[in-house]
């Protein structure tokens, strides 16, 4: 198997992938312009913009396997202090990126939870549940939280429960956190990264976990392949059917949105991991690949540098503008207009981290959390 530094290349490729797109999509122009497979579902179903989140999940479960193999993957003192450790500090780089540069405010306000928050929630308690329960189980604990989260939603979420206006998720966030600690971006406090929604997003790091294992348990890269693009297929099409009845939402994390998006990741990374493992044609993937060793890093960055501009004010004739907007407006809008201008701002913003990183890449530094 083809490996840089010791890694999967095709996980960093994948990851690499990942990462870039979710600045993409994060760091628009203007909100006013986005083309619409950039954007997030409203609320039901599911556009390529509602893929990253979980395929960084699914990467994360992935990448478990690897990362915890040095500890015979086994729960021990080792395995539970390092799996301890990075959630701790995923966590507390989560909660950075969502005081900073205001460190001086009402902390009461303060929202609590958010994407590297759940990414830090999902893989400790993912990481555990692979480590302490026999490999030939994990399948049935997945249904178990897959079917209990559906079990729960369907009889203790009122009249509609799978609606924004009523579901026993934001119930809970609420009960929990309160509502000044929520996102309200949806008009009303409702936490897509809520406590109850994360018990989901667990089972899809333990679907990466799974494909971890087997990739590495199977030296015939040729057969593993096959056996991703059928495993993920099915998965994709349960999850499209579930979705009938357990409509596919990324703001609750349903169970169908679990297995639809888990086996489109299983998918992807089946292709990938054919060309650059099994074929060993790497070259393509060169530019995700130095995104896809430093992915946390790189996604902190993007989040420094975005919250930077925002937050320096210029004066722009009679109207103060953040020099988020200045940049967009005096250099990108005369370039490409409104929407290819918004397009190309974010695409830029992708080349300023992706350049940063590039310097460790090519260091040979490794940021691992």
């Amino acid at each position: 198997m083809a490996k840089t530094t010791g890694r999967l290349v095709s996980l960093d490729i994948f990851r690499g992938l990942t990462i870039a797109f979710m600045i993409i999509v994060n760091t628009p122009g203007s909100w006013e312009y986005v083309y619409a497979p950039l954007r997030h579902a409203k609320w039901h179903g599911c556009t390529p913009t509602d893929l990253v989140f979980p395929f960084f999940l699914f990467i994360v479960g992935v990448s478990t396997f690897y990362s915890l193999k040095k500890y015979g993957n086994e729960f021990n003192s080792g395995s539970f202090i390092r799996i301890l450790r990075r959630m701790l500090l995923i966590f507390a780089v989560g909660l950075f990126l969502a005081v900073f540069p205001r460190f001086v405010r009402d902390y009461s306000t303060l929202r609590i939870l958010g994407v590297l928050q759940r990414i830090a929630l999902a893989y400790g308690i993912g990481a555990i549940i692979c480590l302490t329960v026999r490999r030939d189980f994990l399948w049935i604990i997945t249904a178990v939280i897959l079917l209990g989260y559906w079990g729960l939603l369907a009889f203790f979420g009122g009249a509609d429960p799978y609606s924004l206006e009523s579901n026993i998720v934001s119930e809970i966030d609420i009960a929990v956190l309160g509502t000044n600690h929520m996102y309200r971006g949806y008009g009303l406090p409702f936490e897509p990264e809520g406590l109850l929604s994360t018990v989901p997003a667990v089972a899809t790091v333990i679907i990466g976990y799974f494909t971890g294992e087997m990739i590495s348990k199977n030296p015939e890269g040729g057969r593993t392949v096959v056996k991703l693009l059928l495993l993920g297929a099915a998965s994709a099409g349960l999850g499209y059917l579930w979705g009938i009845f357990f409509p596919i939402n990324k703001p609750l994390w349903t169970s169908s949105y679990v297995l639809f998006t888990a086996g489109l990741a299983m998918v992807l990374l089946a292709l990938i991991y054919l060309l650059a493992d099994v074929i060993r044609f790497q070259k393509w993937g060169a530019f995700c690949l130095v995104f896809g060793t430093n992915a946390i890093f790189a996604y902190t960055l993007a989040g420094i540098w975005s919250r930077t501009m925002l937050n320096i004010k210029l004066t722009s004739g009679t109207d103060q503008v953040t020099l988020y907007q200045w940049i967009y407006q005096k250099i990108f809008v005369p370039v490409a207009g409104n929407m290819n201008g918004s397009l190309l701002f974010a695409i830029t913003q992708v080349l300023i981290v992706w350049a940063v990183v590039l310097i460790l890449y090519r260091k040979k530094i490794f940021i691992k959390l």
